[in-house]
């Protein structure tokens, strides 16, 4: 199951589904998914795939990062 982003509805999976289908990432969700990544919360395996795919394709320019979506 897929871990929720802070208190919203909106969990890991549906964020990098959406940065994934639209092929770019802002600045907050990547600042989003590094706080994931950080926090002390145990994140299970497929959340941690999900947002290692996210940062790949920044590294590699597959995602263009844009300040905010318009």
């Amino acid at each position: 199951m897929s871990a929720q982003l802070f208190s919203s509805s909106v969990s890991i999976e549906e964020l990098v589904a959406q940065i994934l289908m639209e092929r770019r990432v802002t600045y907050t969700d990547q600042q989003i998914l590094k706080w994931a990544l950080l926090s002390r919360e145990e994140l299970d395996e497929q959340d941690r795939t999900l947002i290692d795919r996210v940062f790949y394709g920044v590294r590699h320019g597959l995602l263009r990062v844009v300040e905010s979506i318009d």
